[in-house]
């Protein structure tokens, strides 16, 4: 008992024809970067297209640029801070214990 369905197991615009009756591709070129770990990675631009200066490397994430003897440097992480160094940062100690004291004679003050 087979069906009758010619198309079966065959996708929406799949044909004998394949990139054919799609037109043509736009005219393309590759470009070499190279990131500080020494990986090459090579993306296709359009021939119209402006290249970029940096590119990120698929393989490690740093980036990449066109001149493999001085690659960029990778980026810097700043550890987390947490709400106390930022305060610090901005507060001398001096200025801390001024605070302290202004509000616990608030403080002391509503309590006598």
């Amino acid at each position: 008992m087979a069906s009758g369905n010619a198309i079966r197991g065959s996708r929406v615009g799949a044909g004998p024809m394949g990139e054919a009756e799609r037109g043509e591709a736009a005219p393309r070129h590759r470009v070499a970067f190279w990131c500080g770990n020494g990986h090459e990675t090579r993306p296709s631009f359009a021939a119209e297209a402006a290249i970029p200066d940096v590119w990120d490397c698929p393989k490690c994430g740093f980036p990449a640029s066109q001149d493999r003897e001085h690659p960029p440097a990778p980026p810097k992480n700043e550890p987390y801070k947490t709400h106390l160094a930022y305060v610090r940062e901005r507060r001398t100690d001096r200025d801390g214990a001024s605070i302290l004291d202004e509000a616990l004679s608030k403080l002391r003050g509503k309590d006598a």
